[in-house]
């Protein structure tokens, strides 16, 4: 295991900083926001299955840098692990669901809009934004992109179900009041090809490409650092762009964002909280317990948000929940990243070799 102490006096001023950019970068969105607030409309003209076209573009910067970095013939490694996989996909698939819907019926039982677009956003497992909360914590990427891949796949058989069981069925059940989902496979089909396999694409070609012509120690150690740092600058722009896109709206309705905050922040901690735990008690590797836990914590906004939309209006409370939904998981899962590099230097057990 490397020494902490020198691997952080060898971070860029980028690494370093990044809560203060990550925090600089909110401001700046809420303030062209609420100067602006016509920019959200302009920003929405322009949509890529459903999600503002910056949004995409800078999510697509955000994860190529590390998809580019994944070793793909270790993967085969990693999918031996059946262990990992049962277990990221029960957190995935049957635990978080049922953990936001609890939590939004507990906090918001008198606001149905924003209860439905947090029990959407819960049903939307992370793709994108958990790439780079694993790198920062020093997971283990070719799990992390083992892992998004199969959660990809569940998400195009399953979001719709799921839908119908926790918006409908479940509350029907229970007596609770209902909503209806409308969303087909193909469309989330679509969100999962542009924002996992674009950049999945890039990176395994990239990876091909560079070893085959300048080798895996001039492609590791020259063209990576050169790439790395777009990575950061995407996340940055996507920050800006989302804060941006509701900054007016958020500014006005401070109430309802607390509101809708409170269950989320309480979503992301025990989401994180739980994976962490399982890994420890399967006795994982550091790096593959933290995969496991941001893979667990984190949710595909960019579904959620879509879906919101296309069901029930860009105006909606269900999309202002979608909205504020990755507003909080930004600096809570950036949080957590250093949480887990404090809880790696008495981690017990033993890395996986890289």
């Amino acid at each position: 295991m490397r020494n902490d102490a020198t691997a952080a006096s060898q971070l860029s001023v980028l690494d370093r900083f990044l809560p203060v950019w990550i925090i600089l970068a909110m401001l700046v969105g809420l303030g062209v926001g609420r100067l602006a607030p016509g920019l959200g409309s302009a920003l929405s003209a322009i949509e890529i299955q459903g999600v503002s076209l910056p949004i995409a573009l800078g999510l697509l910067v955000m994860m190529y840098p590390v998809l580019a970095k994944v070793r793909y013939d270790r993967l085969g490694h990693v999918t031996s692990d059946k262990r990992l996989l049962v277990s990221s996909l029960i957190l995935n698939w049957v635990v978080g669901p049922a953990v936001m819907f609890i939590l939004a019926w507990v906090f918001l039982p008198d606001l149905p809009a924003y209860r439905t677009g947090l029990i959407i956003v819960g049903l939307a497992r992370c793709i994108a934004m958990v790439i780079i909360w694993n790198d920062l914590a020093c997971g283990d990427r070719e799990a992390a992109a083992v892992l998004v891949a199969i959660n990809s796949i569940f998400q195009v058989i399953a979001f719709a179900g799921l839908g119908w069981f926790y918006l409908d069925f479940l509350p029907g059940w229970l007596g609770l009041s209902q909503a209806r989902l409308e969303v087909s496979a193909a469309s989330i089909a679509g969100s999962v090809l542009i924002f996992l396999g674009i950049p999945l694409a890039a990176g395994f070609f990239s990876r091909r490409f560079g070893q085959r012509h300048w080798g895996r120690q001039a492609y590791e150690t020259s063209f990576l650092p050169k790439i790395g740092p777009l990575a950061l600058y995407g996340l940055l722009f996507t920050i800006v762009i989302l804060f941006a896109l509701q900054g007016d709206r958020i500014t006005r309705q401070p109430a309802d964002v607390a509101r809708i905050a409170v269950p989320l922040l309480a979503y992301f901690a025990i989401m994180w909280g739980v994976g962490y735990l399982t890994g420890r008690s399967l006795r994982f590797s550091y790096q593959r317990t933290t995969t496991l836990a941001f893979t667990a914590a984190g949710n595909n906004f960019e579904l959620a948000i879509a879906v919101s939309i296309a069901t029930f209006g860009v105006s909606s409370g269900q999309a202002l929940a979608g909205v504020i939904g990755p507003l909080i998981e930004v600096p809570v899962l950036i949080g957590l990243v250093y949480i887990s590099l404090a809880l790696r230097r008495r981690y017990p057990h033993q890395e996986v070799p890289t």
